[in-house]
């Protein structure tokens, strides 16, 4: 892989110093508290999409509050923009930025969106038309900026620590959808032979995106700095001349360092390469995320929930297809683990992400010719190669790098893959041609 092979050594005494932490003072350090740490990075990747997914996932009472508008589509549709030029703005930046407060940020304004929409709702009566339907497009729009402020920044942030803390954080991104999948089976449960069913059931499932969106604020911002392996990792970062670790590390109780100039052999190993440099090096991965969404987001949600047509599962059958999807990606993104199906080599990455577009004449020709059981199938398979061949690029990107360029690097694979995310929205709409709208 196109590594920084010249950056790997830590020059004069800076490597005795942290070769000595790592076997004296540091070598505790380096796995105390990694499950917990493991854990809460899939409750935070969890947090990422849980508000938003929330949205998408109570597709059925959106549809019924505005069927005129394609709310399924509408909404990702909306939201796209913002994330990927909030994404965009803080990758170009990311060296100056400040990460602690971008993600502390990014993870406020999805609890405050959450409950924007139990606000919305409650001030509408529950009633449609174009009025509360702008009001959830801004509340679409509010969501997009938080996840531009925290995707590519906690990816850029775990990318300089144990390569099963960024596994573990884009399989909580997974399990977000197959949670929220989850939760509204049984909201949708509990409330379908209620009066008013179909709102109750949506609101009960919006106020615990709300309550989980607050759980995130407070695992990112107390519980995850004081983590011993995390600390490691960061001071080691804030070695090799990161500075956008400072205030986590001051958030984890260590004091920065005084500034002081540099000899020649230290500023030559705090020198890192520049963001074209390292792009230029891995633009077969970041091509790999960018085709992996566009056709992923092609077919998700919008296809599976408006153009597969009406079954003997009648109105669970687009449920059923979200929920298979979401649960296929997050079992997905646990196959890497798996080092004999893991893919790591650079080409054949390639080449499997070319192949998925198969999936569209194959989903095209299911859905018109075959029952829901082979949909459902083929669901499945789409699920399960998105998570496998994600967390396989993001994973393998970052090796051989310095901390700050692990930080740059994961920031721009995260904008190429909102980039991919944001043409499959946009390409998802051709499924509507020859259909009268």
């Amino acid at each position: 892989m196109g590594s920084s092979s010249s950056y790997s050594a830590i020059p004069g005494d800076q490597s005795e110093l942290i070769t000595g932490c790592d076997e004296d003072d540091h070598g505790l350090a380096k796995t105390k508290g990694k499950n917990w740490g493991i854990f809460i990075c899939w409750l935070l990747g969890n947090g990422c999409l849980f508000g938003f997914n929330g949205m998408v996932t109570i597709e059925d009472y959106y549809v019924y509050l505005f069927p005129n508008y394609h709310p399924t589509r509408m909404i990702t549709l909306v939201y796209q923009p913002f994330v990927l030029t909030t994404t965009a703005l803080f990758a170009y930046h990311e060296a100056k930025i400040n990460t602690r407060m971008r993600n502390l940020a990014g993870y406020m304004l999805f609890f405050l969106s959450s409950f924007g929409v139990i606000v919305l709702d409650v001030a509408s009566s529950g009633r449609g038309g174009i009025a509360p339907f702008v009001g959830l497009c801004l509340i679409a729009a509010a969501f997009g900026v938080a996840d531009g402020h925290v995707q590519g920044g906690m990816t850029g942030d775990l990318s300089l620590m144990c390569p099963e803390f960024i596994q573990s954080f884009f399989a909580g991104i997974a399990a977000s959808g197959a949670i929220t999948s989850a939760l509204r089976f049984l909201t949708k449960a509990i409330f379908e032979n209620s009066r008013d069913g179909l709102r109750k059931g949506a609101m009960m499932f919006s106020s615990i995106a709300c309550f989980f969106e607050l759980l995130c604020v407070i695992l990112y911002a107390f519980v995850f700095p004081k983590l011993p392996i995390v600390k490691f990792y960061r001071t080691k970062a804030a070695s090799e001349g990161s500075l956008t670790v400072t205030a986590d590390l001051a958030a984890g109780g260590i004091k920065s360092q005084p500034e002081n100039p540099l000899d020649e052999e230290d500023q030559a190993f705090a020198e890192r390469l520049s963001n074209r440099q390292l792009l230029n090096q891995n633009m077969d991965y970041a091509l790999d995320v960018f085709m992996i969404y566009v056709l992923t987001l092609s077919i998700f949600p919008g296809f599976l929930a408006e153009d597969t047509g009406t079954h003997s599962l009648g109105s669970w059958y687009a449920l059923v297809l979200i929920a298979t999807f979401n649960v296929s990606d997050l079992i997905g993104r646990y196959m890497p683990l798996i080092e004999q199906i893991k893919l790591t080599s650079r080409k054949w990455l390639l080449i499997a992400v070319v192949a998925r577009f198969l999936f569209v004449p194959a989903f095209y020709f299911t859905v018109k010719y075959c029952d829901e059981g082979w949909v459902i199938m083929l669901t499945s398979f789409l699920g399960l190669s998105n998570g496998h061949l994600t967390v396989c690029v993001i994973t393998e990107a970052p090796r051989g790098y310095k901390g700050p360029e692990q930080n740059a690097l994961g920031n721009m694979l995260v904008f190429f893959l909102l980039a991919g995310i944001f043409c499959g929205v946009v390409l998802d709409w051709m499924w509507l041609i020859g259909k009268g709208w």
